[in-house]
């Protein structure tokens, strides 16, 4: 039986996901330089930056979770916010904090509305996939932000930037909704869809009410 072992070794990978191969490899992690760690957990989060610009149903936001993604958005969305106000005596303070408060108030909502339909998702989970996929609103604000450059805005270009906040809003939900698929009971997911699609929605209302000359 061993030399039989010896000859066809087994083949792929049966460590649990997301767990250290060993006490060794958990060990190193400590002792490996700063530059390192910086620049895997950056190359970790513009690879869940990339699955939510090609979102596809995947796990990968669930199971490895982390804060920095949604953290950096929601700095870079309430910084964008902050210059947008009509009032030149405003320093945009509200608009910065709102930014953080719906962020964590519609992920405290989408988890508990989760659970209760007997859904598998915790709050943390909730805040990074909620987080990451404000991406394409993020980039639906810097695009209307050029086009409030153009000299005279007209009806035209208010529909301009109508249409790209909407398809900002079309794509953050969908790519939400394609990481929290497999986290949400079959017969019940349009419930679990609508504080999604409200939770953009508000994002995308400020983006677009607050995106004036």
């Amino acid at each position: 039986m061993t030399d039989l072992a010896l000859e066809h070794p087994i083949e792929g990978d049966i460590t649990v996901p997301g767990a250290p191969d060993d006490e060794s490899d958990e060990l190193s992690t400590l002792d490996e330089p700063v530059v390192i760690t910086v620049k895997r957990d950056l190359k970790a989060v513009g690879i869940k930056f990339f699955h939510v610009l090609w979102p596809k149903q995947s796990k990968t936001l669930l199971r490895e979770w982390d804060l920095w993604g949604p953290l950096i958005l929601c700095i870079l969305l309430g910084m964008m916010l902050q210059g947008s106000s009509a009032d030149d005596n405003s320093d945009g303070g509200p608009q910065f904090a709102e930014v953080f408060v719906i962020v964590t108030g519609g992920a405290i909502i989408v988890t508990l509305n989760s659970q209760l339909l007997g859904g598998t998702i915790s709050f943390f989970q909730s805040v990074c996939v909620l987080g990451y996929c404000v991406l394409p609103l993020n980039v639906a604000l810097i695009v209307c932000r050029l086009v409030l450059l153009a000299p005279e805005q007209t009806t035209a270009l208010f529909v301009i930037r109508f249409a790209i906040v909407f398809v900002g809003f079309v794509w953050s939900t969908f790519a939400s909704m394609a990481f929290l698929a497999d986290s949400q009971p079959i017969n019940r997911k349009a419930l679990a869809v609508y504080p999604i699609c409200l939770f953009y929605f508000i994002i995308g209302w400020m983006i677009l009410s607050h995106t004036h000359s």
